[in-house]
C-alpha cells in the first residue's frame, strides 16, 4: 500500500441507495484526487453497501485543497446516506497488542512479518499468561507483560489488560493462540478490534486437542479460522480461513505441524486486512474488500 503523505483510504458502509459512488467520487474529483483502488460490495440480501477507496490527494494551487477541506466536503455527503465512514492515511501502521500462551508459532510469525514490514502494524506490547516467550519478545525490543490468570484472579488480570490497552493506545488486540476465554464484558469492549485464531475450521473440532479429534475422524483437510472475538466462544465473524490437504498417512503430530502453517497464514491475513481497513462487520459475518 502507498504510504506517501498524500495517499489516503476512505471506507464507508450504509444502507444501499442509488448514487453513493457518484456522490463520493464526485467530491474526490473536485479535490483533484486520483483514485488508485476502488472496491465495493452490495449485499442484496441485507440491503447493505460497503465501499473502500484508496486515492492520492492531488496538488493544486488552491490552498484549500488539503485533507481537512476534503474531509469537510465529504462529511455532509456521507451523512446524507447515514453512513458509517472513516478516512485515514494509507499505510499508517496500527498499534497492536498480541496475546499468547505457550504455543508461539503465531506470535513468531507476526513478530517476523511486522519486523520485515509485511504487515502495516506496530506491535506495541505482548501479554501472556506464561513467561515462556519473554526473551524472544524483548529481543525484538517489544515490552512483554506476564499476566497470570486463574479463576480467582481473572477479573484483576482483565483489568490489567484493559489498562495496557489504554496505556499503549492499542488499535487491535490479536489472540495468537491465547488459551484463555475472555469475559463477556471484555469482549463487548473489544467488539470489532480483537482477532482470534481458531485451530480448525469452525465449528468443527472445538476445545482441547482439535487435531487429535480430526485424526480420529479421518479428515482429509486441516484448516484454521481467524475471526473477530465476541461473547460466543469461537463463533465471532470470520475474517480469513486457510486449508491444507492431508491424507491417511498423517498422524496426529503431522496434523499439528500442518495446522501450524494454516494458523499462521490465516491470522496474518486477517491482521493485514483489518489494518488495511478492508474488513467490514456485516451482522454475524464480515465483508473483506481485498
Amino acid at each position: 500500500m502507498d504510504s506517501r503523505a498524500d495517499s489516503y483510504v476512505l471506507t464507508l458502509s450504509c444502507t444501499d441507495k442509488v448514487g453513493i459512488v457518484h456522490a463520493v467520487t464526485g467530491v474526490l474529483a473536485q479535490h483533484h484526487s486520483n483514485i488508485t483502488e476502488l472496491k465495493q460490495f452490495n449485499d442484496v440480501r441485507a440491503g447493505q453497501y460497503f465501499l473502500r477507496i484508496e486515492f492520492n490527494l492531488g496538488s493544486a494551487s488552491d490552498a484549500s485543497n488539503n485533507i481537512d477541506s476534503l474531509e469537510a466536503a465529504l462529511k455532509p455527503v456521507v451523512e446524507n446516506f447515514d453512513a458509517t465512514w472513516g478516512l485515514r492515511p494509507a499505510g499508517a501502521k496500527k498499534r497492536v497488542l498480541v496475546m499468547v500462551s505457550k504455543f508461539g508459532h503465531c506470535l513468531n510469525d507476526l513478530l517476523f512479518r511486522a519486523r520485515m514490514g509485511e504487515l502495516p502494524v506496530e506491535i506495541a506490547a505482548v501479554v501472556s499468561n506464561h513467561p515462556d516467550h519473554r526473551q524472544q519478545v524483548e529481543w525484538h525490543g517489544i515490552p512483554f507483560f506476564h499476566v497470570p490468570v486463574t479463576a480467582q484472579t481473572k477479573p484483576e488480570a482483565e483489568a490489567r489488560l484493559v489498562d495496557l490497552i489504554d496505556r499503549f493506545e492499542i488499535d487491535l488486540v490479536v489472540l495468537a493462540r491465547y488459551m484463555q476465554v475472555l469475559s463477556d464484558e471484555l469482549t463487548r469492549q473489544l467488539t470489532g478490534r480483537a482477532i482470534n485464531i481458531h485451530h480448525s475450521f469452525l465449528p468443527s473440532f472445538k476445545g482441547a486437542k482439535p487435531y487429535h479429534q480430526a485424526f480420529e475422524r479421518g479428515v482429509k483437510t486441516v484448516g484454521a479460522t481467524a475471526h473477530y472475538v465476541n461473547s460466543e466462544l469461537d463463533e465471532g465473524p470470520i475474517i480469513a480461513q486457510q486449508v491444507k490437504d492431508v491424507d491417511h498417512s498423517y498422524g496426529p503430530e503431522d496434523l499439528v505441524a500442518a495446522g501450524r502453517d494454516t494458523e499462521c497464514k490465516a491470522l496474518s491475513d486477517a491482521v493485514r486486512w483489518h489494518c488495511e481497513d478492508r474488513v467490514f462487520l456485516n451482522g454475524s459475518r464480515t465483508v473483506v474488500l481485498r
